[in-house]
Protein backbone atom coordinates (compact mmCIF):
# COMPACT_ATOMS: atom_id res chain seq x y z
CA UNK A 1 0.00 0.00 0.00
CA UNK A 2 1.44 3.60 -0.85
CA UNK A 3 0.97 6.85 1.29
CA UNK A 4 -0.82 9.67 0.59
CA UNK A 5 0.97 12.32 -0.21
CA UNK A 6 -0.81 14.36 2.47
CA UNK A 7 0.11 11.80 4.90
CA UNK A 8 3.78 11.82 3.94
CA UNK A 9 3.97 15.69 4.70
CA UNK A 10 2.09 15.31 7.56
CA UNK A 11 4.50 12.84 8.57
CA UNK A 12 7.55 14.50 7.50
CA UNK A 13 6.28 17.73 9.03
CA UNK A 14 6.08 16.11 12.68
CA UNK A 15 9.21 14.42 12.22
CA UNK A 16 10.92 17.74 11.81
CA UNK A 17 9.27 19.60 14.59
CA UNK A 18 9.96 16.78 17.45
CA UNK A 19 13.01 15.10 16.07
CA UNK A 20 15.17 18.02 14.53
CA UNK A 21 13.57 21.38 16.55
CA UNK A 22 12.28 22.69 13.24
CA UNK A 23 9.37 25.18 13.48
CA UNK A 24 6.19 23.94 12.27
CA UNK A 25 5.42 26.91 10.13
CA UNK A 26 8.59 26.89 8.38
CA UNK A 27 8.87 23.33 7.81
CA UNK A 28 5.73 22.43 6.37
CA UNK A 29 6.04 24.47 3.55
CA UNK A 30 9.00 22.71 2.56
CA UNK A 31 7.32 18.54 3.32
CA UNK A 32 4.07 19.89 1.26
CA UNK A 33 5.45 21.90 -1.56
CA UNK A 34 4.20 20.49 -5.21
CA UNK A 35 0.96 19.35 -3.23
CA UNK A 36 -2.54 20.48 -4.91
CA UNK A 37 -4.50 22.92 -3.05
CA UNK A 38 -6.43 19.76 -1.46
CA UNK A 39 -3.81 17.78 -0.71
CA UNK A 40 -1.88 20.77 1.08
CA UNK A 41 -4.80 21.57 3.16
CA UNK A 42 -5.46 17.98 4.52
CA UNK A 43 -1.75 17.29 5.25
CA UNK A 44 -1.19 21.11 7.04
CA UNK A 45 -4.50 19.63 9.51
CA UNK A 46 -3.11 16.63 10.35
CA UNK A 47 0.68 17.76 10.70
CA UNK A 48 -0.88 20.83 12.86
CA UNK A 49 -3.26 19.02 14.51
CA UNK A 50 -0.90 16.11 15.72
CA UNK A 51 1.37 18.84 17.01
CA UNK A 52 -1.02 20.51 18.58
CA UNK A 53 -2.17 17.36 20.84
CA UNK A 54 1.07 15.50 20.89
CA UNK A 55 0.77 15.45 25.09
CA UNK A 56 -2.35 14.09 24.62
CA UNK A 57 -1.80 11.51 22.10
CA UNK A 58 1.40 10.61 23.73
CA UNK A 59 -0.77 9.37 26.67
CA UNK A 60 -3.17 7.33 24.52
CA UNK A 61 -0.37 5.20 22.64
CA UNK A 62 1.39 4.83 25.89
CA UNK A 63 -1.72 3.57 27.90
CA UNK A 64 -3.19 1.67 25.02
CA UNK A 65 0.43 0.09 23.26
CA UNK A 66 2.12 -0.31 26.64
CA UNK A 67 5.11 1.68 25.38
CA UNK A 68 6.93 4.34 26.78
CA UNK A 69 6.82 7.06 23.77
CA UNK A 70 10.31 8.21 24.46
CA UNK A 71 11.71 4.80 23.88
CA UNK A 72 10.15 4.05 20.19
CA UNK A 73 12.14 4.75 17.04
CA UNK A 74 11.57 8.70 15.82
CA UNK A 75 9.91 7.36 12.89
CA UNK A 76 7.63 5.24 14.71
CA UNK A 77 7.11 7.82 17.16
CA UNK A 78 5.79 9.91 14.38
CA UNK A 79 3.83 7.05 12.90
CA UNK A 80 2.33 6.76 15.89
CA UNK A 81 1.30 10.28 16.61
CA UNK A 82 -0.38 10.85 12.98
CA UNK A 83 -1.88 7.86 13.31
CA UNK A 84 -2.94 8.23 16.51
CA UNK A 85 -4.47 11.98 15.79
CA UNK A 86 -6.78 10.97 12.73
CA UNK A 87 -8.45 8.06 14.92
CA UNK A 88 -9.02 10.61 18.17
CA UNK A 89 -9.57 14.14 16.39
CA UNK A 90 -11.07 13.17 12.50
CA UNK A 91 -13.33 11.40 10.42
CA UNK A 92 -10.34 9.78 8.40
CA UNK A 93 -11.40 6.13 7.79
CA UNK A 94 -10.21 3.52 10.51
CA UNK A 95 -8.32 1.77 7.89
CA UNK A 96 -6.53 4.78 6.11
CA UNK A 97 -5.29 6.22 9.04
CA UNK A 98 -3.80 2.69 10.11
CA UNK A 99 -2.74 1.22 7.16
CA UNK A 100 -0.86 4.72 5.84
CA UNK A 101 0.72 5.06 9.23
CA UNK A 102 2.31 1.21 9.58
CA UNK A 103 3.44 1.55 5.65
CA UNK A 104 5.03 5.30 6.97
CA UNK A 105 7.31 2.56 9.13
CA UNK A 106 7.85 0.41 6.44
CA UNK A 107 8.81 3.32 4.28
CA UNK A 108 11.55 4.51 6.76
CA UNK A 109 13.40 1.21 6.40
CA UNK A 110 12.26 -0.07 9.49
CA UNK A 111 10.78 -3.24 9.08
CA UNK A 112 11.21 -4.97 12.54
CA UNK A 113 8.91 -2.38 13.93
CA UNK A 114 5.79 -2.64 11.18
CA UNK A 115 4.28 -5.66 13.18
CA UNK A 116 4.50 -3.39 16.78
CA UNK A 117 3.13 0.11 15.04
CA UNK A 118 0.39 -2.10 13.48
CA UNK A 119 -0.35 -4.08 16.29
CA UNK A 120 -0.26 -0.25 18.98
CA UNK A 121 -2.83 1.66 15.91
CA UNK A 122 -5.28 -0.87 16.04
CA UNK A 123 -5.34 -0.96 19.82
CA UNK A 124 -5.60 2.48 19.40
CA UNK A 125 -8.77 2.43 16.78
CA UNK A 126 -10.48 0.26 19.11
CA UNK A 127 -10.38 2.39 21.90
CA UNK A 128 -8.49 5.89 21.93
CA UNK A 129 -11.20 8.12 21.38
CA UNK A 130 -13.34 6.71 24.36
CA UNK A 131 -10.48 6.76 26.14
CA UNK A 132 -9.52 11.03 25.06
CA UNK A 133 -13.57 11.25 25.59
CA UNK A 134 -13.14 10.23 29.29
CA UNK A 135 -10.24 12.35 30.25
CA UNK A 136 -11.11 14.88 33.33
CA UNK A 137 -10.60 18.77 32.72
CA UNK A 138 -11.49 19.54 36.60
CA UNK A 139 -8.37 21.05 37.53
CA UNK A 140 -5.62 22.67 35.21
CA UNK A 141 -3.39 19.77 35.32
CA UNK A 142 -5.91 17.51 34.13
CA UNK A 143 -7.15 20.33 31.68
CA UNK A 144 -3.84 20.43 30.14
CA UNK A 145 -3.74 16.71 29.54
CA UNK A 146 -6.88 16.46 28.02
CA UNK A 147 -6.67 19.59 25.49
CA UNK A 148 -2.90 18.78 25.26
CA UNK A 149 -1.16 21.75 26.70
CA UNK A 150 2.12 22.66 29.46
CA UNK A 151 0.54 22.10 32.77
CA UNK A 152 1.92 26.01 33.52
CA UNK A 153 0.29 27.33 30.77
CA UNK A 154 -3.26 25.56 31.99
CA UNK A 155 -2.78 27.17 35.66
CA UNK A 156 -1.81 30.72 34.18
CA UNK A 157 -5.18 30.71 32.10
CA UNK A 158 -6.89 28.99 35.35
CA UNK A 159 -5.57 31.96 37.57
CA UNK A 160 -6.21 34.58 35.46
CA UNK A 161 -9.24 33.96 33.50
CA UNK A 162 -11.06 31.10 35.66
CA UNK A 163 -12.13 28.03 34.61
CA UNK A 164 -14.86 28.22 32.18
CA UNK A 165 -12.90 31.10 30.26
CA UNK A 166 -9.39 29.06 30.50
CA UNK A 167 -11.42 25.61 28.87
CA UNK A 168 -12.91 27.71 26.67
CA UNK A 169 -9.72 29.52 25.38
CA UNK A 170 -7.75 26.31 25.23
CA UNK A 171 -10.58 24.42 22.92
CA UNK A 172 -10.32 27.58 20.66
CA UNK A 173 -6.46 27.01 20.17
CA UNK A 174 -7.18 23.97 19.33
CA UNK A 175 -8.48 24.69 16.11
CA UNK A 176 -7.91 26.14 12.76
CA UNK A 177 -6.76 29.78 12.92
CA UNK A 178 -9.02 31.90 10.98
CA UNK A 179 -7.95 32.90 7.38
CA UNK A 180 -7.73 36.83 7.33
CA UNK A 181 -5.68 38.97 5.17
CA UNK A 182 -5.14 42.86 5.22
CA UNK A 183 -6.08 44.38 2.22
CA UNK A 184 -3.07 46.50 1.23
CA UNK A 185 -4.14 50.25 0.73
CA UNK A 186 -0.97 51.00 -1.30
CA UNK A 187 -1.93 48.94 -4.40
CA UNK A 188 -4.84 48.76 -6.16
CA UNK A 189 -6.49 45.43 -7.36
CA UNK A 190 -9.62 43.44 -6.44
CA UNK A 191 -9.77 40.72 -3.60
CA UNK A 192 -12.70 38.65 -3.37
CA UNK A 193 -13.53 37.74 0.17
CA UNK A 194 -15.94 38.81 2.97
CA UNK A 195 -15.37 42.19 4.70
CA UNK A 196 -14.73 42.26 8.08
CA UNK A 197 -17.45 43.98 10.33
CA UNK A 198 -15.11 46.11 12.83
CA UNK A 199 -11.51 46.20 11.53
CA UNK A 200 -11.21 48.33 8.51
CA UNK A 201 -9.02 46.62 6.12
CA UNK A 202 -9.64 42.92 6.98
CA UNK A 203 -10.89 40.55 4.57
CA UNK A 204 -12.22 36.88 5.73
CA UNK A 205 -11.17 34.40 2.71
CA UNK A 206 -11.38 30.65 2.37
CA UNK A 207 -8.29 30.55 1.35
CA UNK A 208 -5.12 32.95 0.65
CA UNK A 209 -5.02 33.92 -3.16
CA UNK A 210 -1.67 33.13 -3.87
CA UNK A 211 -1.52 35.49 -7.26
CA UNK A 212 -2.89 37.94 -4.91
CA UNK A 213 -0.19 37.64 -2.50
CA UNK A 214 2.56 37.24 -4.76
CA UNK A 215 1.24 40.54 -6.15
CA UNK A 216 1.54 42.68 -3.05
CA UNK A 217 -2.21 42.99 -2.85
CA UNK A 218 -2.91 41.63 0.64
CA UNK A 219 -0.71 40.43 3.64
CA UNK A 220 -1.70 37.22 5.47
CA UNK A 221 -2.47 38.93 9.04
CA UNK A 222 -4.87 38.21 12.20
CA UNK A 223 -7.38 40.63 13.22
CA UNK A 224 -5.92 40.84 16.32
CA UNK A 225 -2.49 41.71 14.69
CA UNK A 226 -4.57 44.27 12.63
CA UNK A 227 -6.10 45.62 15.11
CA UNK A 228 -2.42 46.41 16.83
CA UNK A 229 -1.47 48.71 13.92
CA UNK A 230 -4.50 50.62 13.84
CA UNK A 231 -4.01 51.59 17.44
CA UNK A 232 -0.40 53.34 16.61
CA UNK A 233 -3.05 55.64 14.61
CA UNK A 234 -0.13 57.03 12.89
CA UNK A 235 -0.50 60.40 10.20
CA UNK A 236 0.96 61.51 7.35
CA UNK A 237 3.71 64.03 8.52
CA UNK A 238 4.69 62.19 11.62
CA UNK A 239 8.15 60.04 11.99
CA UNK A 240 7.32 56.23 13.52
CA UNK A 241 9.35 54.26 14.75
CA UNK A 242 8.92 50.26 14.68
CA UNK A 243 11.42 48.31 16.98
CA UNK A 244 10.89 44.88 16.37
CA UNK A 245 9.56 44.92 13.04
CA UNK A 246 9.64 42.11 10.51
CA UNK A 247 8.08 40.56 8.91
CA UNK A 248 6.59 43.94 8.48
CA UNK A 249 3.00 43.18 8.71
CA UNK A 250 2.50 46.09 10.70
CA UNK A 251 5.43 48.16 9.52
CA UNK A 252 3.66 48.06 5.88
CA UNK A 253 0.49 49.32 7.89
CA UNK A 254 1.98 52.39 9.78
CA UNK A 255 1.09 56.09 7.47
CA UNK A 256 4.20 58.47 7.79
CA UNK A 257 7.87 58.46 8.11
CA UNK A 258 8.18 54.45 9.41
CA UNK A 259 11.92 53.09 10.68
CA UNK A 260 11.82 49.75 11.14
CA UNK A 261 14.08 48.17 13.24
CA UNK A 262 14.93 44.41 13.12
CA UNK A 263 18.01 42.82 14.79
CA UNK A 264 18.80 39.47 12.22
CA UNK A 265 20.10 40.22 8.79
CA UNK A 266 18.50 37.71 7.54
CA UNK A 267 14.81 38.97 8.67
CA UNK A 268 15.95 43.00 7.89
CA UNK A 269 16.17 41.64 4.56
CA UNK A 270 12.98 39.72 4.14
CA UNK A 271 11.36 42.86 5.80
CA UNK A 272 12.75 44.82 3.00
CA UNK A 273 11.61 42.70 0.36
CA UNK A 274 8.01 42.55 1.79
CA UNK A 275 7.66 46.03 2.43
CA UNK A 276 9.36 46.76 -1.35
CA UNK A 277 6.96 44.08 -2.60
CA UNK A 278 3.93 45.49 -0.40
CA UNK A 279 4.59 49.28 -2.03
CA UNK A 280 5.04 50.65 1.64
CA UNK A 281 7.91 52.77 0.27
CA UNK A 282 7.73 54.96 3.71
CA UNK A 283 9.26 52.53 5.28
CA UNK A 284 12.91 52.57 5.78
CA UNK A 285 14.75 49.31 7.32
CA UNK A 286 17.70 49.12 9.52
CA UNK A 287 19.47 46.66 10.97
CA UNK A 288 20.13 46.88 14.27
CA UNK A 289 19.28 45.48 17.90
CA UNK A 290 16.31 47.48 19.53
CA UNK A 291 18.47 47.58 22.73
CA UNK A 292 21.18 49.37 21.77
CA UNK A 293 20.09 51.93 18.64
CA UNK A 294 21.92 54.25 16.90
CA UNK A 295 21.68 57.74 18.88
CA UNK A 296 20.07 59.57 15.82
CA UNK A 297 16.99 57.54 16.08
CA UNK A 298 15.24 59.59 18.60
CA UNK A 299 12.44 62.24 18.91
CA UNK A 300 9.45 59.94 16.80
CA UNK A 301 6.06 61.10 17.26
CA UNK A 302 5.00 57.51 17.63
CA UNK A 303 6.66 54.07 18.53
CA UNK A 304 5.45 50.78 18.06
CA UNK A 305 6.34 48.16 20.60
CA UNK A 306 5.12 44.60 18.76
CA UNK A 307 7.63 42.80 21.48
CA UNK A 308 8.81 39.53 21.31
CA UNK A 309 6.81 37.06 23.95
CA UNK A 310 5.62 33.68 24.67
CA UNK A 311 2.91 33.75 22.12
CA UNK A 312 0.13 32.47 23.89
CA UNK A 313 -2.09 33.97 21.90
CA UNK A 314 -1.13 32.54 18.73
CA UNK A 315 -0.80 28.44 19.33
CA UNK A 316 -3.61 28.04 16.85
CA UNK A 317 -1.97 29.14 13.63
CA UNK A 318 1.92 28.02 15.60
CA UNK A 319 0.97 24.75 17.06
CA UNK A 320 4.59 23.99 17.99
CA UNK A 321 5.04 27.14 20.35
CA UNK A 322 3.18 25.67 23.41
CA UNK A 323 5.80 23.21 24.10
CA UNK A 324 8.82 25.82 23.51
CA UNK A 325 7.30 28.91 24.45
CA UNK A 326 8.92 31.20 27.44
CA UNK A 327 7.48 33.98 29.43
CA UNK A 328 10.09 37.26 28.77
CA UNK A 329 8.63 40.02 30.74
CA UNK A 330 12.41 41.28 31.11
CA UNK A 331 12.99 42.12 27.37
CA UNK A 332 9.49 43.58 27.15
CA UNK A 333 10.30 46.25 29.37
CA UNK A 334 13.53 47.17 28.18
CA UNK A 335 11.86 47.63 24.80
CA UNK A 336 9.72 49.52 26.17
CA UNK A 337 11.51 51.94 28.05
CA UNK A 338 14.02 52.46 25.04
CA UNK A 339 11.03 53.25 23.31
CA UNK A 340 10.40 55.83 26.39
CA UNK A 341 13.52 57.12 25.27
CA UNK A 342 13.01 57.80 21.58
CA UNK A 343 9.60 58.79 21.90
CA UNK A 344 9.56 62.53 21.79
CA UNK A 345 7.91 64.41 25.02
CA UNK A 346 4.07 64.04 24.31
CA UNK A 347 4.51 61.12 21.98
CA UNK A 348 2.73 58.35 22.28
CA UNK A 349 3.94 54.03 22.73
CA UNK A 350 2.00 51.37 21.58
CA UNK A 351 3.32 47.91 23.04
CA UNK A 352 1.52 44.63 21.74
CA UNK A 353 2.05 41.34 22.32
CA UNK A 354 0.73 38.36 21.26
CA UNK A 355 0.11 36.57 24.11
CA UNK A 356 -2.55 36.03 27.63
CA UNK A 357 -0.53 36.66 30.35
CA UNK A 358 -0.67 39.22 32.69
CA UNK A 359 2.94 39.09 33.82
CA UNK A 360 3.63 40.03 30.17
CA UNK A 361 1.08 42.29 29.50
CA UNK A 362 -0.29 44.15 31.94
CA UNK A 363 2.81 43.69 34.43
CA UNK A 364 4.68 45.04 31.97
CA UNK A 365 2.92 48.34 31.24
CA UNK A 366 2.26 49.01 34.61
CA UNK A 367 6.77 48.79 35.23
CA UNK A 368 6.81 51.44 33.09
CA UNK A 369 6.03 54.27 35.59
CA UNK A 370 4.01 55.51 31.53
CA UNK A 371 0.87 57.43 31.37
CA UNK A 372 -1.91 55.10 30.14
CA UNK A 373 -4.24 56.38 27.13
CA UNK A 374 -7.26 54.51 27.13
CA UNK A 375 -8.21 52.45 23.90
CA UNK A 376 -11.59 51.31 25.33
CA UNK A 377 -13.62 53.95 23.80
CA UNK A 378 -12.24 53.31 20.47
CA UNK A 379 -12.54 50.03 20.48
CA UNK A 380 -15.02 48.86 23.24
CA UNK A 381 -15.57 45.30 21.80
CA UNK A 382 -12.10 43.96 22.19
CA UNK A 383 -11.45 46.10 25.86
CA UNK A 384 -9.71 43.71 28.32
CA UNK A 385 -12.02 42.17 30.91
CA UNK A 386 -10.03 43.26 34.43
CA UNK A 387 -8.55 46.43 32.83
CA UNK A 388 -10.56 47.98 30.35
CA UNK A 389 -8.21 50.79 29.44
CA UNK A 390 -6.00 48.02 27.58
CA UNK A 391 -7.13 46.29 24.26
CA UNK A 392 -7.16 41.82 24.80
CA UNK A 393 -8.03 39.98 21.90
CA UNK A 394 -9.64 36.21 22.77
CA UNK A 395 -9.30 33.82 20.98
CA UNK A 396 -12.35 31.54 22.15
CA UNK A 397 -14.24 35.29 21.96
CA UNK A 398 -13.45 37.15 19.37
CA UNK A 399 -11.99 34.41 17.13
CA UNK A 400 -9.02 36.18 16.20
CA UNK A 401 -5.44 35.24 17.72
CA UNK A 402 -4.82 36.91 21.26
CA UNK A 403 -3.55 40.56 21.20
CA UNK A 404 -2.80 42.68 24.07
CA UNK A 405 -2.42 46.22 23.29
CA UNK A 406 -1.56 49.35 25.02
CA UNK A 407 -1.39 52.94 24.34
CA UNK A 408 1.34 55.31 26.33
CA UNK A 409 2.04 58.81 26.83
CA UNK A 410 5.20 60.09 27.35
CA UNK A 411 5.11 63.41 29.48
CA UNK A 412 5.34 66.69 27.59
Amino acid sequence: MSVSPARRAAFDTVLRVFEQDAYADRAFPTAAAGLDQRDRALAQRLAFGTIQRARTLDHGIETLGRRPVAKLDAPVRAALRLGAYQLAFSEVAVHAAVNESVELVRAAGLERAVGFTNAVLRRLSLGLRDLVDGLSDSTPQAAALKHSYPDWVAELWWRELGRDEALALMAAQNEPAETVVRLNRHKEGHVEGRPDAEIPDALHLERVDEDALRAGLVWPQSRGSQLAGLCVGSCEGERVLDLCAAPGGKASQLAGEVTAVEIHPGRARQLEENCARLGATNVRVVNADALDLPADLRDFDRVLVDAPCSGLGVLASRPDLRWRAKPLPELELALLRVAAERVRPGGTVVYSVCTISAEENEGVVDATGLEVESLQAEWPRFAHPRRPEFLLTLPHRDRTSGFFIARLRSPA
